[in-house]
């Protein structure tokens, strides 16, 4: 590790765990990690968080048109770095969003909270009709890093990468005839009352007061009952969906949903893909996926699609879109045309 900050032991266990991760060569990780002898400190966290944060609402913008004075209502998510002023504010100083715009900034909610902020900016949008609402997904990959040698805390390392979606929901009627998706159902499952589903995703410090993520040797039952939870209240599996966009945590994960679940390779295939390319971007992966599956012209109008996050808390979170229309391939602002 060119950082320097790894014994043998540490760099020989992250190399084991990256050749099985699944993820390819061509995956985005901050510089900063990798400087030798660097602390990553707040300015790092906040240069990335701007970096991937702007270039996603940016896209977006550039592809929907819309007024940035429209906006009404704004929700971010962010789990690990929470600053002062927050990273919602951050996006308001920069786009100069009007004054009483309706902002929320999730933080510590895990790689579910994507659909976490889904849900929320759905309430709003029933509260505030004719509006828009945008809708920001992200991790902030220099802040999870871990630079000890504890063995229990370095395999994140080997998994989360740099990414951030941005969506833009619509409570308008008159914005119908041009939307992609409506939303059809949305599922949250919160296991956290139970102390092993609760402790499965921690953020610690090791004995030298470096920060890392655990992720302990339950998390794989613990989110087998989450997701068996969250299917029982959303209804059947099949025929209820064409798509299906399952968080890109890792290959291990994804093996066992595929088999637990019958799923067939077509239904994996998003995922998998994901996964390669960009490795775990963490709540904004299913936001990948999809766009996986418009650069491949799959979406039809009327397909539904099923998207589903885990996170720490433990919670199992999931979203049904129906497709408005054929979705053609973007020939601009799509992750996978770069």
């Amino acid at each position: 590790m060119k950082s320097g900050n790894f014994n043998e032991t540490a760099i020989e266990l992250q190399r084991k765990v990256l050749d099985q991760s699944g993820i390819g060569e061509e995956s985005y990780m901050p510089r900063v990690v990798f400087k030798p002898g660097h602390r990553v400190n707040l300015r790092d966290g906040r240069e990335e968080a701007a970096m991937v944060i702007f270039g996603a609402i940016d896209e977006l913008l550039a592809a929907t048109k819309i007024n940035v004075k429209h906006i009404k209502i704004l929700v971010l998510n962010c789990g690990v770095l929470n600053t002062t002023p927050s990273l919602s504010a951050m996006v308001i100083n920069h786009y100069k969003l009007r004054h009483n715009t309706e902002s929320y900034n999730l933080g510590g909610m895990g790689c579910s909270a994507g659909v976490i902020a889904i849900d929320l900016a759905k309430d709003l949008l029933n509260a505030h009709q004719g509006s828009y609402a945008l809708v920001v997904s992200t991790e902030i990959v220099s802040f999870t890093w871990y630079s000890g040698n504890d063995v229990a805390l370095l395999p994140p390392n080997c998994f989360f990468r740099m990414g951030a979606a941005a969506v833009m929901l619509s409570s308008r009627r008159i914005d119908r005839w041009r939307a992609k998706y409506q939303l059809m159902q949305l599922v949250r499952t919160h296991k956290g009352m139970e102390d092993t589903s609760y402790k499965s995703i921690e953020l610690r410090e090791d004995r030298d007061g470096k920060q890392g993520l655990y992720v302990s040797r339950d998390v794989m039952e613990v989110g087998r009952h989450a997701l068996k939870a969250n299917i029982a209240t959303l209804g059947r599996l099949e025929p209820s969906f064409e798509h299906i966009c399952v968080l890109a945590s890792s290959k291990k994960v994804l093996d066992d949903i595929h088999k637990d679940l019958k799923l067939t390779e077509e239904n994996m295939e998003a995922s998998r893909r994901t996964l390669e390319r960009f490795g775990n971007t963490s709540s904004s992966s299913i936001w990948y996926e999809l766009a996986y599956l418009e650069h491949k012209a799959k979406m039809k109008r009327g397909d539904r699609v099923w998207q589903i996050g885990f996170g720490s808390g433990f919670k199992c979170n999931s979203v049904v879109w129906k497709a408005l229309k054929n979705i053609d391939p973007p020939r601009h602002n799509n992750p996978w045309n770069l």
